[in-house]
């Protein structure tokens, strides 16, 4: 497998003279094509801030972050805007779709916003909506669907672009138990199915295991990781469970 993500000695400062927070302090690692990749760990220790940083919300006060092996850490503003737009996809808690705009709108808005033909922006639609289970609502506005469609409404959108990666930030933070299971079993298809390399940020352990590797954090540091090789879910779950209890065994990640 290829690589898709590098990260290497990345650093970032928070605030300025005698009050500054280092949310996070030389991380370093990699996420090859096709994996699903969680990140876990406490509050505060910058789980969301790496996420940032590789999305290019944030930047980093060090160290290189490459997509594709390209350094995008070092990219200037258009540039980083190109890049977003086209190379990755973002799935967030609140769903963020536009409620004035049918669920095929908000799906094909990346590929409007790259000037897409007809032609192609309707055969995208199609292969994502069938995908992601979302044919029958496409004429339906955001408000008419319930939290789990609303959830698979914005996979489809991060997905339509075919990006390189496709960054969670807690995706079924919003989600009850019925429909954060839907959802990550939404997920793992896309990653098996549509080969998706995914990399999602989560405070729940159940979601977690459903990928194929979890990264842990702790005070900005990479503490750990669990593979799961060839073992079902439910062995990764418990050794998920016994790192966050190494970790410290706060609420937040029980």
């Amino acid at each position: 497998m290829s690589e898709i993500l590098k990260i290497t000695n990345v650093t970032k400062y928070y605030g300025s003279g005698s009050v500054v927070t280092k949310a996070l302090d030389g991380v370093s690692f990699s996420v090859e094509k096709g994996t699903f990749t969680a990140i876990m760990g406490p509050s505060g220790s910058g789980k969301s801030t790496l996420l940032n940083v590789i999305s290019t919300i944030d930047r980093i006060s060090a160290g290189e972050i490459y997509v594709e092996g390209k350094q995008i850490s070092g990219m200037k503003e258009d540039a980083l805007s190109a890049f977003r737009r086209d190379r990755l996809g973002f799935i967030f808690q609140e769903y963020n779709l536009l409620d004035t705009l049918t669920v095929e709108e908000n799906i094909v808005l990346p590929l409007n916003l790259r000037k897409e033909s007809l032609e192609n922006t309707r055969r995208e639609l199609m292969r994502v909506a069938q995908a992601l289970e979302v044919s029958e609502q496409l004429k339906k506005f955001p408000g008419e669907l319930s939290g789990g469609q609303r959830q698979r409404v914005a996979c489809a959108r991060a997905i339509i672009t075919d990006p390189a990666l496709v960054l969670a930030d807690e995706p079924t933070g919003a989600l009850d138990s019925r429909n954060a299971k839907a959802l990550m079993q939404t997920l793992a298809s896309m990653n098996e199915n549509q080969g998706s390399t995914i990399l999602m940020v989560t405070h729940d352990p159940v979601a977690a295991s459903y990928g194929g590797r979890v990264l842990f954090l702790k005070d900005g540091r990479v503490f750990g990781e669990v593979c799961k090789g060839n073992r079902g879910r439910r062995e990764m779950y418990r050794e998920i469970l016994a790192v966050t209890a190494a970790l410290g065994g706060e609420n937040d990640v029980m």
